[in-house]
């Protein structure tokens, strides 16, 4: 931060050399300890692969394919009854459900499909236990209850179309992958797809621990860590950390209103002295007395210790670069330009009417 009397002060962050842009990532949890976080260069699904019939859980050389139709008997649009007279009729029925679903099966083990997911259906049954008989027959590996939400990013990573109907089923729409394989993990089991050639590269982390709330905290601190990193690709600078920057913008701030006069003078201490939260909240959740801090840290910054801020393992002030304490550049300047823009569209309400 350069002081200057007569004109706003710039900020001088420490510039970052950073690798491009890392891959998408989700993160699921399951039972375990932390230690047993994991990263999977591929994609991670929380289900199982279908058993009945014998049902195979691992494919290489994957032809991925995602249906969002039903492989199950055909229902009508409206509520009906069918009255069957003599066993003949009832014969007849089940074998007409019989070859409409195998021919279904046929025609996805027709386009080169090995592997089906299949989106949740909340109408009627996805896949009933007929179809994964004759899918497990025809060495088709089936993941079912794909939620609808997950469908588009299913289709980015593995690089295949969701399909809605049976005409459309066609080669060209499938995904393909190296590894489709079913894994235990403690209680449960994922379906994990590795080797996958999309150019949309995605990588997945599967979050571990003793129960719910541990899983929670390390699903939170994986999420700000990720945040974190997301900052400085946008905007690759550090600052230290601790308020230093806060305090060290206050004392320039009050240096350059003294040489404004008017109204223009008393807005920018008053930015200024709002500046000074930050220290003094962080103070205040660190057990230390903030008032004391906020004076000890306007005096190490007047005396040019710029990086000076609240070290709050030591309960000390001390200078936040030699202690590794830094943060992303974009954290502060966003925080600085979002409450300006709060204070600006408050002072352009006239009047308040409260309604009842």
């Amino acid at each position: 931060i350069l002081p200057s009397p007569t004109s706003p002060p710039s900020f001088s962050p420490l510039p970052l050399s950073l690798p491009p842009l890392p891959p998408s990532l989700t993160s699921l949890v399951h039972r375990g300890t932390v230690e047993d976080t994991e990263l999977v260069e591929g994609l991670v699904l929380d289900q199982k692969a279908s058993h009945l019939a014998g049902g195979i859980t691992q494919v290489e050389k994957a032809k991925i394919g995602l249906i969002q139709f039903c492989i199950s008997p055909p229902k009508t649009d409206m509520e009906n009854q069918v009255i069957v007279s003599d066993y003949s009729q009832m014969d007849r029925i089940l074998r007409e459900e019989r070859q409409y679903i195998l021919d279904i099966c046929k025609k996805i083990k027709k386009a080169g499909c090995n592997v089906l997911l299949i989106q949740k259906s909340i109408l009627r049954d996805a896949v009933n236990e007929m179809a994964l008989h004759f899918l497990a027959k025809m060495k088709i590996l089936v993941v079912r209850d794909i939620e609808r939400e997950d469908i588009e990013f299913v289709c980015k990573t593995l690089g295949c179309r969701p399909i809605a109907s049976l005409d459309h089923f066609l080669p060209e729409h499938l995904g393909t992958a190296g590894l489709v394989e079913e894994v235990p993990t403690g209680t449960s089991k994922i379906v994990k797809i590795t080797g996958v050639p999309s150019t949309a590269r995605t990588v997945s982390v599967v979050v571990r621990g003793s129960n719910k709330l541990v899983l929670e905290e390390a699903d939170r601190s994986l999420h700000d860590a990720l945040c974190v990193i997301r900052c400085l690709v946008k905007n690759r600078a550090l600052i230290a950390g601790g308020g230093a920057p806060e305090i060290e913008v206050s004392q320039q701030l009050m240096a350059y209103s003294q040489g404004l006069t008017g109204m223009e003078s008393y807005c920018v201490r008053g930015f200024a002295e709002a500046m000074e939260i930050i220290p003094y909240t962080l103070a205040e959740n660190a057990g230390l007395n903030p008032i004391a801090v906020v004076t000890e840290l306007r005096n190490r910054h007047a005396k040019g210790e710029k990086n000076a801020g609240i070290n709050v393992r030591k309960g000390t002030i001390t200078d936040m670069l030699e202690e590794n304490v830094v943060q992303p550049l974009l954290v502060s300047t966003s925080a600085i330009k979002l409450a300006a823009e709060t204070v600006r569209s408050i002072m352009k309400v006239d009047d308040i009417i409260n309604a009842r």
